[in-house]
């Protein structure tokens, strides 16, 4: 991921983690940077950024964006090819229950080019209950394809069958 993407991954976030709904506008981030850590980065910059206009953070900009994302210094910077992460951000003010639908939010956005993975977690990040369907996912993995398969079919056919009669 270069570093144009991380911005707008962590402005997604940052909206999500704040309850917008949504990812935060370039001008809310430099707004709210101001008012919480007293000093912030100009929109413009901001939008250089992200738009791969410039490539690189100054240390004093980088170690700003870190404190406000809450991410450390060195992940602001464009991964090397083939490079993979995952992305945790931690907030002290939200439950696990919050963190891990954030997480699925934020995760499902990523996934566009991967429709069924995508729609798996928009569906985990929407249910009352994501940990318990993860935790049977978990235990479907033990068993073999074949196992699974046949699980389905049953299921399938009995729905068929009731649905008929």
């Amino acid at each position: 991921m270069d570093l144009a993407e991380k911005i707008k991954h962590l402005r997604e976030v940052e909206g999500e983690l704040r309850g917008y709904n949504r990812p935060m506008t370039q001008t809310e981030v430099v707004k709210t940077m101001e008012k919480e850590l007293g000093e912030s980065i100009s929109q413009a910059y901001l939008s250089q950024l992200e738009s791969a206009k410039r490539l690189h953070l100054t240390a004093k900009s980088r170690d700003l964006l870190a404190r406000f994302f809450k991410v450390h210094p060195g992940y602001l910077v464009s991964d090397p090819p083939n490079f993979s992460t995952d992305l945790l951000t931690t907030s002290m003010m939200e439950s696990d229950a919050d963190r891990l639908t954030n997480w699925l939010r934020a995760t499902e956005a990523e996934w566009n080019t991967e429709p069924e993975l995508q729609e798996l977690l928009q569906a985990l990040a929407n249910s009352q209950q994501p940990r318990r369907y993860i935790e049977i996912f978990r235990k479907l993995t033990h068993l073999s394809l074949e196992e699974l398969e046949a699980i389905v079919d049953a299921v399938m056919a009995h729905e068929e069958t009731t649905n008929r009669g």
